[in-house]
């Protein structure tokens, strides 16, 4: 992402200009936009003249328009390859890829003369096109993010293959994003008494387009990818590995052989694409990962589940309980996703933003989990909000506190009321 331009005053009312440049970047500008937020854009009109003799003549023009937002759908990147395709496994045939797509709808802001003022128009917001974000109130959450997503030299850091028997999932872990390149399904039947060469021609098959498909979605010769993790139930990672190996020094492929050393077998519980939640915590991957963004907040999700279970009066979770433990300076860890961030009423938005603001101010750390990753949509089934708590607190003790001090709050109140009653009789 690069920032093309600037300009947020100390009320917080500004202006950010945007060039996006890859799907992680659309992920980032739809976090950014929020319902009643204005932006502008490149759009692009059918616009119909009429000459002087009557006829019509219909052509499409290129003009930027401003729209006051009033819905913004974010559709993630996918990519489909005939699996079984013998022409896709020997990698002569490329995917179908759709890259992600950013709808803005809303109403026309800015005078056009191809465009009436306060007309409904949807703008599709795509890569290397400049998208200007303007907001009433930009919050610490969303500058974060802007500064986040403008650093140099981000990209996806992890690439992995999730198999199985005769199935395979290409992957790219960036910061933000986990993103499927392909899914792979080649059947493989069992082995039979007296004849193993069918189970072995399919076999060969399997590994032919698990190699095809490295080459093709996995930038491994590049220097932030840090590591290719090859992962599955049972021995299919150890016959995988050894079957792309074998194949790159039978065709002299150097990049490959000299990223050697990247490769990394992990067993996991199943060849599905959650399994990465497995990888991300396993010793192998954490130890080389340990300063990333994503694999943080894996290990420490991980950590507030133990912790759930054996020490349950430092794991609290639930937007009502974490506060009750902010107002208190206890939160050591603040879970939270970027869900929560997104939500179209302002006051909600901003309530999370002054629990986040709240919990850096007492030196707790924050930990925003991006529901693109497995390990946000984990939290996401866990209300999106957890905390791991500095000392222990008991929550019914809290609550009956909180209680108490709410009722002394209106006995105060009511006496205040009768003693301005009495004064004024």
């Amino acid at each position: 992402m690069k920032l093309v331009g600037k300009h947020v005053d100390r009320d917080g009312v500004g202006y950010v200009k945007l060039r996006p440049e890859e799907d992680e970047d659309m992920w980032h500008v739809y976090n950014l936009i929020s319902e009643g937020d204005e932006v502008r854009a490149p759009a692009i009109r059918r616009v119909q003249t009429v000459s002087a003799t009557g006829s019509t003549d219909s052509h499409r023009i290129r003009l930027n328009l401003t729209l006051s937002v009033t819905r913004v759908l974010f559709t993630p990147s996918t990519s489909s390859l005939p699996s079984s395709d013998a022409a896709a496994a020997s990698g002569s045939q490329a995917p179908n890829n759709t890259t992600a797509s950013l709808q803005i709808t809303g109403r026309v802001t800015s005078e056009n003369q191809h465009v009436k003022m306060g007309a409904f128009h949807t703008l599709d917001l795509e890569p290397h096109r400049d998208v200007k974000i303007i907001k009433n109130e930009w919050d610490s959450v969303a500058l974060a993010r802007v500064q986040e997503a403008c650093v140099e030299g981000r990209g996806a850091e992890v690439g992995a293959i999730v198999c199985g028997e005769g199935t395979a999932a290409f992957c790219l872990l960036s910061e933000h994003m986990t993103v499927v390149r392909q899914r792979l399904d080649v059947p493989i039947p069992r082995k039979r008494v007296g004849s193993t060469s069918i189970h072995e021609k399919a076999t060969e098959r399997f590994h032919a387009a698990i190699y095809a498909g490295l080459l093709r979605h996995i930038p491994f010769s590049t220097p932030t990818m840090r590591v290719v993790v090859i992962a599955s139930p049972g021995f299919t990672k150890d016959s995988v590995y050894d079957a792309i190996f074998a194949e790159a020094a039978r065709t002299g492929n150097k990049p490959l052989l000299n990223a050697r050393s990247k490769f990394v077998r992990v067993h996991v519980s199943s060849p599905h694409v959650h399994s990465l939640v497995e990888v991300l915590k396993s010793p192998e991957i954490s130890a080389q990962l340990k300063e990333t963004k994503f694999a943080r907040e894996g290990i420490m999700l991980d950590k507030f589940f133990k912790m759930l279970g054996i020490d349950e009066m430092r794991a609290w979770y639930g937007p009502d309980h974490v506060r009750l433990a902010a107002d208190r300076g206890a939160i050591g860890t603040l879970l939270i996703s970027d869900d929560l961030f997104r939500s179209s009423d302002v006051a909600t938005r901003k309530h999370y933003v002054e629990l986040v603001e709240t919990v850096r101010n007492k030196a707790g750390e924050v930990l925003i989990f991006s529901s693109m990753h497995e390990s946000g949509q984990q939290l996401n089934q866990l209300s999106g909000i957890a905390a791991i708590l500095t000392f222990p607190l008991d929550i019914e003790v809290v609550e009956a506190e909180e209680q108490e001090a709410k009722e002394e709050l209106e006995r105060q109140e009511k006496e205040g009321e009768e003693q301005e009653q009495t004064s004024t009789i």
